[in-house]
Order: C-alpha cells, then sequence, then structure tokens
C-alpha cells in the first residue's frame, strides 16, 4: 500500500547534488517527488507516494536531511552521522561527547558540507571525492542489499567504506601500497568497538606524556631495521632530533595490541610526517625547506592529531552502534588487469564507483614518499619503477617515450578521434617551438594514460554483471604546447572510449569542484564530471 512521505532535502548542498538527491529518491521510492509550496529559489521540501518503508529511505538517503510519515518527522542515517562530526570541536573530553551521542532530541545538524565523518577525515589524500557522491551513486545504481561494490583505484577509500556502511560487499584495487593500507584501516575501524577505541588513545596519550619517553627515543630501534637505502633517504629529509623523536613514536605503536588502532596510529604518523620534516608542506614537487628543530615536536603533532582522529572515530561509532555493516577486501594491484584480481567476482559486480587519476595533473605515488619509505610499505629503491606503472604519471623516461610514440602512430585507430587529434596536435605545436623535456613528453605520456585507461574501462566492463552500472568522476585539465593553451578534455574522451569498447552511455553530470581543505588545495581541478556507464545485456 502506498503512503505520501514528506522528504527534506539538505539546504546547502550544490545544484549538481540537488539533481543527484532527486535521482535517488526517485529510484527508491520508484515514484518522482512533488515540489511542495516554497518561496526558495532552491525548496527543500518534496512529497513523494511510495510503497517504500520510511526506515529504508531513512538509512540510505544521501543528500536528505529527513523524512516525515504520518507526521512524524526523523532525521536520516547519513544527517546524524555527519553531525557526530560536528561536535568533535577544541580537543572534546571523551565523558562529553558520551553526553551528546546517541543523540536525542538536539542534533547538532552540520549548515554546510561534511566530508570528515566517521573514517572519512583520517590521512589527508589528494584526490578525494565526496562520500555522499558515492553514497547518492550507490542508491542511484540501486544496488541490492548484499550486493558487490568496486572500485578499481581505490585511493583513500571512500567508495569501500561507504559500502560497508551500507552493508555491501566493497571490493577495491590500488597501484599505491599506502592507499591499500589506508583503505584496509578505514573499513576495518568501522567495526571498533567505541568504549575500545578511547581506552587505547588513553594508553598512547598517556605514554607519549610520560617522562620516559623521551629516553625512549634515542635508541632509534624502529629506523635501525629499515634498509640502508630507506636510512639514508630520510635522514636527507629529517632532522636526527626528528627521526629520533618520530623513532620513539613508532616503538610506541609497535606495542599496541589492539590491531586496527594499531594501524589507525600508523596513518596518523602518516599524515604527519611532511609537517615534521624539510618537504615543503604545500608543494607537490619535492623541493626541501629547512626548518629549525624548535619549529618541530612530533609527539605533540601526533598526539593532536591521534586525539582529532579517535573523537570523531569515537562518536560516529557511538552513534551508529549496531548497524550492520558489510565486507570489504582490499589487495594492491593493477586496475589493468581487473579480470584477473576480480576473477571470483566476474559478472557479479553491481556497481562500480570511482575517481580515476586525471591526464598528468599529479605526482600521485611521489607526494606519498615519505610516507612508503617511513611506514616500510614500498622501499625508496623501488619507488622509481613503481611510479613509472602509475596510470596518470608525469614522468617517463627516453626510452618509454619512444615506445609510447611509436605505439600511438601504429595503433592510433584504438583510440576515439578526439584522442587522437589531441596527440597529434600537442606533437605538432611542440615541434614548430623550443620546449622542455616534461613538454616534450606530453604526447607519450597522454598515449600512455588514454592507453591506460582504455584497459581498465575494458576490465570494468568485464567484471560487472549485465546491466551493472559504472560511475567515473574525473575532471579535465589543460596543457601549453607551442605557446598556446590546449585543453585537455578528459572526461568526455573517456566517455568516448567507453562507448568504443561497448558500454552504453547514461547521464553525464558536471559539477561545480568545490574548495579543498587538505594540503593539495592548490592543484585542485576547475572542473569534474560523473560519467554513468551501463554495460550492456547479452
Amino acid at each position: 500500500m502506498k503512503s505520501a512521505l514528506r522528504c527534506r532535502m539538505k539546504s546547502y548542498i550544490q545544484p549538481f547534488e540537488r539533481v543527484l538527491a532527486l535521482k535517488e529518491l526517485s529510484t527508491l521510492t520508484h515514484n518522482e517527488p512533488k515540489t511542495l509550496p516554497s518561496l526558495d529559489v532552491y525548496p527543500v521540501d518534496y512529497e513523494v507516494s511510495t510503497t517504500a518503508r520510511p526506515r529504508e529511505l531513512l538509512d540510505r538517503l544521501a543528500y536528505w536531511e529527513s523524512v516525515q510519515a504520518q507526521k512524524q518527522s526523523t532525521y536520516t542515517t547519513q544527517a546524524l552521522r555527519e553531525a557526530t562530526a560536528n561536535i568533535i570541536k577544541n580537543g572534546v573530553p571523551f565523558d562529553i561527547i558520551k553526553r551528546y551521542v546517541p543523540f536525542g532530541s538536539a542534533v547538532p545538524l552540520p549548515n554546510r558540507r561534511c566530508l570528515r565523518y566517521g573514517t572519512h577525515g583520517i590521512h589527508e589524500y589528494r584526490g578525494k571525492f565526496f562520500p555522499q557522491l558515492v553514497r547518492a551513486l550507490l542508491n542511484i545504481a540501486d544496488v541490492p542489499r548484499r550486493g558487490i561494490v568496486a572500485d578499481p583505484m581505490c585511493g583513500s577509500g571512500t567508495t569501500l567504506v561507504e559500502g560497508v556502511l551500507t552493508g555491501l560487499t566493497a571490493i577495491g584495487v590500488d597501484m599505491n601500497p599506502l592507499s591499500v593500507f589506508m583503505t584496509r584501516t578505514k573499513c576495518r575501524l568501522l567495526s571498533l568497538d567505541a568504549g575500545e577505541a578511547e581506552k587505547a588513545y588513553n594508553r598512547i596519550r598517556d605514554s607519549l606524556l610520560s617522562p620516559s619517553f623521551g629516553r625512549k627515543c634515542e635508541a632509534l630501534t624502529y629506523y635501525n631495521q629499515m634498509p640502508e637505502p630507506d636510512r639514508r633517504y630520510l635522514s636527507s629529509w629529517f632532522s636526527p632530533q626528528s627521526l629520533r623523536d618520530l623513532d620513539g613514536i613508532a616503538s610506541l605503536i609497535s606495542k599496541e595490541r589492539v590491531s586496527p588502532i594499531q594501524d589507525l596510529c600508523l596513518l596518523v604518523l602518516s599524515n604527519i610526517l611532511r609537517r615534521v620534516s624539510w618537504q615543503k608542506e604545500d608543494d607537490l614537487r619535492v623541493r626541501k625547506e629547512i626548518k629549525d628543530d624548535a619549529d618541530i615536536d612530533p609527539a605533540k603533532e601526533f598526539l593532536e592529531e591521534l586525539g582529532r582522529s579517535v573523537r570523531v572515530l569515537f562518536a560516529f561509532l557511538r552513534q551508529d552502534g549496531s548497524k550492520p555493516s558489510g565486507i570489504h577486501h582490499v589487495e594492491r594491484g593493477d586496475a589493468r588487469k581487473l579480470p584477473q584480481h576480480w576473477a571470483r567476482y566476474k559478472e557479479r559486480i553491481h556497481c562500480i564507483i570511482t575517481s580515476p587519476p586525471y591526464a598528468t595533473a599529479l605526482p600521485y605515488l611521489d607526494t606519498d614518499r615519505l610516507s612508503l619509505c617511513y611506514l616500510r610499505l614500498l622501499s625508496r629503491p623501488e619507488h622509481r619503477k613503481a611510479d613509472e606503472m602509475m596510470i596518470g604519471n608525469r614522468e617517463i623516461t627516453r626510452r618509454l617515450r619512444t615506445e609510447y610514440e611509436s605505439k600511438f602512430h601504429a595503433q592510433k585507430n584504438r583510440l576515439p578521434g578526439s584522442v587522437s587529434h589531441l596527440i597529434q596536435k600537442i606533437e605538432q605545436l611542440n615541434a614548430s617551438h623550443p620546449v622542455g623535456f616534461r613538454r616534450r613528453n606530453l604526447p607519450a605520456l597522454l598515449t600512455k594514460y588514454f592507453f591506460d585507461m582504455r584497459e581498465v574501462l575494458v576490465g570494468m566492463n568485464d567484471v560487472l554483471r549485465e546491466d551493472g552500472r559504472a560511475f567515473v568522476v574525473v575532471g579535465n585539465n589543460h596543457t601549453i604546447a607551442g605557446g598556446q593553451k590546449v585543453d585537455i578534455h578528459t572526461a568526455s574522451m573517456l566517455q568516448e572510449i567507453g562507448e568504443q569498447i561497448g558500454f552504453a552511455i547514461e547521464d553525464s553530470i558536471d559539477m561545480e569542484m568545490l574548495t579543498s581543505r587538505d594540503i593539495f588545495r592548490k592543484n585542485t581541478i576547475e572542473s569534474e564530471r560523473i560519467i554513468a556507464f551501463r554495460k550492456k545485456g547479452q
């Protein structure tokens, strides 16, 4: 039997998010919502007639604040989750958090976008996309309970975390070992007991603040267990005193007996490395800026970062309580080889949501080099080889440049005409002007990028079930060739490649780029698009 439900949209969301909000609501209710009378330019109140249960909408909706049934209005699970991050300010004591959460009648709803609830805010990461976007796309794809969602370039784990919170099986692959570790840790922490998190934090804080901590830093036990090339590299980026302080923290973390908390501490340690090193903090290139030891306090930085992360997690876990969660599996691997990595999931995956690297936009692996080395995830001698394999990388050897130039001219008919024209245009402009090696490398790097992404899209099509959906969130950028600005319309080109290899193209939605709050905000891309693919039926 149908009933009329009144749903209130979040008032502060962007126009493209309003489009997604209406799509997710109409998909879940199997009906088109109607706007209720309003004087607002962007109305927030809608009514929809549906057989869907209010509880299901409350648990799943991403861009909606509340659902009213039979004159009783209830906040959505998403709104409550975001509110948990709203109360974590100025090192609020755990006892105060316990007093407020789980929320009663008074809920401190955010009045602006909240992206850092639960485990989403742990560790900065370039190229993060929004958790609400992932949740809305899961709803639009109508992924069933216990369905499978996947991300072949899982990055900081946004898709997998939201998949787990939705009760799905969430699988991911990434070539960056830090991304794999980050994603796995964020997902594992979702099933931690809130009280266990509080106790672990207090143990670590007491040890760090004890008078004996300084004496434990002198031995360099953790540092001395690293391979010699890694020790030499790290000593060129950290002062001797910082290395001693970091060693004390790392040794303390190694004694933590709760495994997810130990991994959380390692991520927190990773996140402060730039701040306590000689690396210029907001610079993507490898540039050194020597700092005085008096301006660097690793223990203080670590404790503040850990305190914030644990408090946000603590509030979230108390609010979510015993909500059922999904399962996750993440591994280090190559997105160009999805049929091999996900052979057991072949034609079983309901939805893929991913934000791939942009063409030559960021040195993805290199920005993490201190963390990869210090956390022993990737030894320094292996770094160059791994970086060459990354999709969207900005560096290439002369030998590889020659190989990709030859590949382009031999196989350019495998790419859409728009891609071939772009690469040829840049080649011709550079040939007529004196350019440096970076600009001369660009045609080969673009060739590598678009052939790589073609392989990724072929693999995605292979592992999706019939009529499965794939959402690719990607940005456009530009370059200078022969003194001329050349736009790289990555999104539309990937859409053409997807259609060429057999995907059906559904809606694509342009996104207004939002100001990033992380250390890479200077490098954000001006425009992004959500490309929606569907695997065709037989």
